[in-house]
């Protein structure tokens, strides 16, 4: 059936309310609902039933279509006029967000000033308002920096010498602290770890920075490792290492800043893992943070032209621990993320921490190590000291290294000897046990050194940390472990070394114990760990431990 047209002054027979009478004011209002002749078209002119389900409202008291539209129009205006005032509080959390970052020195990561001359992130007042002009700003070096670039010693962190000016800058707590929204944001993390100083430079607590973000694990210098090492074995002994952290690691890679050992790698690495999130560069003080952002940056620039751009401001890198005072941005990426140099997290316990400033070259291996074999028989010693080793061996002797280090051997055997790595600058000494408080009171400053010089020995706190070494074995040709001291290097003890140079037979001992005492500074650690395979007979004694399926799907891969 055709539908039938209705008019509205037949409304009043279908619908169930009552069309208003023609007063005055009732038909203007009238007239305001229906200022449109409306045509509603129906199948049935028959009266509709309403039933109970509907919703409130209906009859004479029932909203008409010009109500119902008006409240519509109001709630679309007021849900507008919130969205509007939303989105008006959100950009002027993001301008005063903004507005707080000041402008820092792209060298340190430290905060411009114009006020005090020998504070780091000082500027010149000239030159401080000719960037500002030309808002380069960002593109400035502080005069700390350009002092540090000249090969300055210039640290600004408590505990770590001093400026001129003697005014602690920034703390150690402090620097840390500029690291703890880390673990709240979604971040890939390269963490890096100094190869001489393993254990020391390893960031026990590097969980609270991180959080549960995925870790790169990058080792820095193995340029640095003895002639001839396997770093097959080098790879194997620092993932047997790292799973005993029960960290979220994706992959370790050996590099080297210097010669960019592998650090092809690890670009390779970032790009594949980034998805979209910026990459911070985490480490302790002075484990070569700056120099591997350069030689990233430099790595990448050749496919790159970002990152070749990002070299022009590229961080500072020395030998000051606390070179880096701030977290600093670099635009490397072509997708937009960005990578962050961060401050060095200053560890108490490394050598750093307690010597002089003027002295902290000489903790920095400069070339390869050689492990200094004692004892050994090109070695010139006192005939008192010779005669009294061809008897014993080394049982009843003190070793000092450096000023540094003191090593009381109570128990070993004839043929045992002890191989050091570390720094050159650290020489080896030996003396009878019962003089050996004597000769450091004597010797600190001149022979034994660093502290260098009489001045600063006078100020030194000495050795007062004592740790007695129980150090069992089983193998006497090979060896037994590792004795590292943070922050300095390594020495290695062997129960029998058959190339010593002792006259005495070989030990038929197969099993045994030996019985050490090491002093070092106060708050300096030592490590008792297992012996890393330097050096071509690394690669012969070192055993591959077999792996379980589980254990081959949890465990990272090495790359070098």
């Amino acid at each position: 059936m055709a539908p039938k047209l209705l008019a509205l002054s037949s409304l009043s027979s279908i619908c169930p309310f009552s069309i208003p009478n023609s007063s005055s004011s009732n038909l203007n209002l009238y007239r305001y609902h229906t200022t449109k002749p409306t045509l509603i078209f129906c199948k049935s002119t028959e009266p509709q039933t309403i039933s109970e389900s509907e919703p409130e409202g209906y009859g004479a008291a029932a909203p008409t279509r010009g109500d119902i539209y008006l409240q519509r129009q109001q709630v679309v205006a007021a849900s507008s006029s919130v969205l509007a005032t939303t989105k008006k509080k959100k950009k002027k959390d993001n301008i005063f967000k903004i507005s707080k970052l000041a402008p820092c020195c792209y060298g340190c990561g430290a905060p411009l000033h114009t006020s005090e001359v020998d504070a780091p992130g000082y500027v010149d007042q000239e030159t401080y308002e000719l960037k500002k002009k030309h808002h380069q700003l960002r593109k400035i070096l502080c005069g700390r920096c350009r002092l540090l670039s000249h090969g300055h010693m210039i640290t600004a962190v408590g505990g770590n010498g001093g400026y001129s000016g003697g005014k602690q800058f920034v703390t150690a707590e402090e620097l840390r602290e500029k690291l703890s929204h880390v673990r709240h944001e979604k971040a890939l993390i390269v963490k890096l770890v100094d190869i001489v100083d393993f254990n020391g430079s390893f960031l026990a607590r590097v969980r609270d920075l991180a959080g549960a973000n995925p870790i790169i694990l990058v080792i820095t210098k193995v340029d640095l490792l003895p002639k001839d090492t396997d770093l097959n074995c080098v790879g194997d002994w620092v993932v047997e290492a790292t799973m005993k952290k029960k960290l979220n690691v994706l992959s370790v890679h050996l590099t080297s800043s210097k010669s960019l050992v592998g650090i092809s790698g690890v670009v390779a690495e970032i790009q594949k893992e980034k998805k979209g999130r910026d990459v911070y560069i985490l480490g302790s003080a002075n484990v070569g943070k700056s120099a591997f952002i350069n030689a990233l940056l430099n790595t990448m620039s050749y496919k790159d032209p970002v990152a070749a751009s990002a070299r022009k401001h590229k961080p500072i890198q020395s030998a000051v621990p606390g070179t880096t005072l701030g977290p600093i941005p670099i635009d490397a990426f072509l997708g937009g993320e960005k990578l962050y140099d961060t401050p060095g997290v200053h560890l108490h316990h490394r050598q750093a921490a307690v010597i002089h400033a003027e002295d902290l070259p000489t903790l920095a291996p400069q070339s390869r190590l050689r492990g200094q074999v004692f004892p050994s028989s090109g070695r010139n010693l006192d005939s008192q000291i010779a005669n009294r080793m061809r008897s014993s061996g080394l049982s009843g002797l003190s070793i000092f290294w450096g000023g540094l280090v003191r090593i009381d051997i109570f128990k070993v055997l004839p043929e045992t000897c002890l191989t050091f790595y570390g720094p050159k600058a650290l020489q080896i000494h030996v003396v009878a046990t019962e003089e050996a408080d004597e000769f450091y009171q004597k010797e600190l400053g001149v022979l034994l050194t660093p502290p260098t010089g009489k001045g600063k020995a006078d100020d030194w706190m000495g050795l007062e940390t004592k740790r007695q070494l129980q150090i069992k074995y089983e193998d006497i040709e090979r060896p037994t472990c590792d004795v590292a001291i943070s922050g300095l290097g390594w020495f290695s003890v062997v129960p029998v070394n058959k190339s010593a140079g002792v006259s005495n037979p070989i030990s038929e001992v197969t099993a045994g114990e030996l019985a050490f005492v090491v002093h070092v500074p106060k708050p300096v650690e030592i490590f008792v760990r297992s012996p890393m395979p330097v050096g071509k007979a690394g690669g012969q004694w070192y055993d591959y431990r077999e792996l379980t399926e589980e254990e081959l799907e949890v465990r990272p891969k090495w790359f070098f």
